[in-house]
């Protein structure tokens, strides 16, 4: 099934999911020192909410999760603001033409930085000038497929620098994907300088009236070798979580005309 969106046509049929699936086993990945998730049926006396128990004909699970550390996530600023804002508020559209490209986090000191310098080196690759682009997605290299299920606490992972951050601000993209538990540092005293410039906060107790609400970030999404750098349709899947960050399932889909260069 092909639809033609402006001046590209996408394949729906073929969707490309980056998200990664929660679950209660070993395989989740996991971040900010917290345990797996927990999937389990509901009990009430005798009764067991699992059809496989026998004593039940549906299965009636609770499921007790963190979105920030469990998973794919989608946040908007009230992730680091005194007043309350839903993701669920924020994010009013679900399609986007978006930037797929690929980095080499720069070594400095004891950490690896996405730099001003790998964004741009990037985008002079895969860019086709003169189109604006909603959304950027980043995959970090090398690619590993333990992305998958990684344990990240205490391993201080890449992270976005603030002058990266501030690039793609100021270039207009809205929404912004990573394969990484955060745009920022693991362990850096609450500074949260990538989200504060993303979100263009300058105040997170009295927010500044040009701050982008309607702007977000996902984190913990993992991008197949497979999958090449260029422009994709976007299609971003949250749920209605009124909360500052839902699960979310960003999906792919290829542009199959060369009618954006």
């Amino acid at each position: 099934m092909k639809a033609k969106i402006n001046n590209f046509e996408v394949d729906l049929s073929k969707p490309i999911d980056i998200s990664i699936p929660l679950t209660n086993t070993d395989e989740n990945p996991i971040a900010w020192y917290i345990e797996k998730p927990v999937i389990e049926p509901v009990v009430f006396g005798d009764w067991i909410g699992k059809v496989s128990e026998g004593k039940s004909s549906t299965n009636f699970n609770n499921i007790f999760f963190n979105p920030h550390g469990h998973g794919t996530h989608t946040e908007c600023l009230g992730h680091i603001t005194r007043e309350f804002y839903s993701i669920n508020q924020s994010l009013k559209q679900f399609f986007f033409l978006a930037e797929l490209i690929s980095v080499v986090p720069e070594l400095q000191g004891e950490d690896l930085v996405i730099t001003l310098d790998n964004i741009l080196n990037a985008l002079d690759v895969t860019l086709k000038l003169g189109v604006p682009k909603e959304a950027l997605i980043i995959r970090t290299l090398p690619n590993f497929k333990i992305k998958k299920s990684l344990k990240y606490s205490n391993t201080n992972p890449p992270y976005l620098s603030e002058e990266a951050a501030l690039f793609i601000c100021e270039s207009g993209i809205k929404h912004l994907l990573i394969d990484l538990p955060s745009v920022d540092k693991e362990k850096d005293e609450g500074k949260l300088l990538a989200h504060k410039a993303f979100w263009n906060v300058k105040d997170v107790n009295n927010l500044n009236a040009d701050a982008r609400l309607d702007c977000t970030i996902t984190e913990m999404i993992y991008v197949p070798d497979e999958v090449k750098d260029g422009t994709y349709l976007l299609n971003l899947q949250i749920t209605s979580f009124e909360n500052d960050a839902s699960p979310s399932k960003p999906v792919l889909y290829a542009v199959l005309n060369d009618e954006l260069s």
